[in-house]
């Protein structure tokens, strides 16, 4: 099951880098800021555990620009790390079903705090909203599932993909 885990917290991070790309050719295509909701939510944590981040003005909010970006690390790489190790229980998912599943699992792993913690209510949403987060992580669970088959030392990749 470690090297399950191992190959999943990668084929995560390779998904990661395919949703930053999206969202950031989203951003050109259409013109569109960057959300401020991963520097809100770590604000918020912060303030809830009574937990200072240090520095001031500048040098403070650099550092919760880097931070807001680092938990959407953390949940690529951990959703990949539970996608490889579920896979080693059986019955382990086609890479189309589980492309949806990861892909779904990193949208709730990145929305579900937010709107717990009142930063933002998926409720609200526009449909141009939604298509903005969904695509993004549907790029994250393609990805990770063909990442995470190509490091499979069974059959092909393709006979895998295509099965």
């Amino acid at each position: 099951m470690i090297r399950e885990l191992l190959a999943g917290a990668a084929a995560g991070a390779a998904g990661t880098t395919a949703l930053n790309a999206a969202t950031y050719l989203d951003m050109a295509v259409r013109g569109r800021p960057t959300s401020s909701t991963p520097e809100d939510t770590v604000e918020k944590i912060a303030a809830d555990v009574h937990a200072a981040i240090p520095g001031e003005g500048e040098t403070r909010e650099n550092r919760v620009s880097g931070l807001g970006p680092l938990m959407g690390v953390a949940t690529g790489v951990g959703v990949g790390a539970v996608y490889g190790a579920l896979t080693a229980l059986p019955g382990r998912p086609k890479p189309m079903l589980g492309a949806l599943i990861a892909g779904g699992a990193a949208m709730l792993g990145s929305n579900a705090p937010m709107a717990a913690l009142g930063i933002s209510d998926p409720r609200q949403w526009d449909a141009n909203s939604w298509l903005s987060d969904a695509l993004p992580h549907l790029a994250y669970g393609l990805v990770t599932a063909w990442a995470f088959e190509a490091m499979q030392p069974d059959d092909s990749l393709w006979s895998r993909i295509t099965r």
